[in-house]
């Protein structure tokens, strides 16, 4: 079954660091351009970070920049997104997402981060 599958989250205090990681199974995530969601409670979906299928171009949401990294292993099948500096507005249950052309699209279920003291 064609799927993402996230983990890492959890619950860091401000400051904190985590390393999220969405692994993809059923299909090969070498053609598909790779991003993390977010969204908080009460809030939309904010788009996190964004790469490329080679992983030569990021693009990360104002909010994140200089604190986020997002990157991938496409021989792992796997996307990764290393988040430094966490503040509590950061909290909120983070999403992966490969979509190819505009035409198909997987998420996964979402691991939950909680930024608190």
């Amino acid at each position: 079954q064609v799927r993402l599958v996230e983990s890492g989250g959890g619950l860091v205090q401000p400051g904190g660091s985590l390393r999220l990681s969405c692994a993809a199974h059923e299909f090969t995530i070498s053609n598909f351009f790779m991003s993390w969601y977010r969204q908080a409670p009460g809030k939309g979906r904010e788009l996190v970070a964004r790469i490329t299928t080679s992983g030569g171009t990021t693009n990360y949401a104002n909010s994140v920049k200089g604190r986020f990294t997002i990157s991938r292993d496409n021989a792992k099948n796997t996307m990764y997104l290393q988040m430094n500096s966490l503040k509590p507005d950061d909290t909120a249950v983070y999403l992966c997402n490969a979509e190819w052309s505009g035409v198909t699209s997987y998420w996964g279920q979402g691991t939950q981060v909680t930024v608190s003291s």
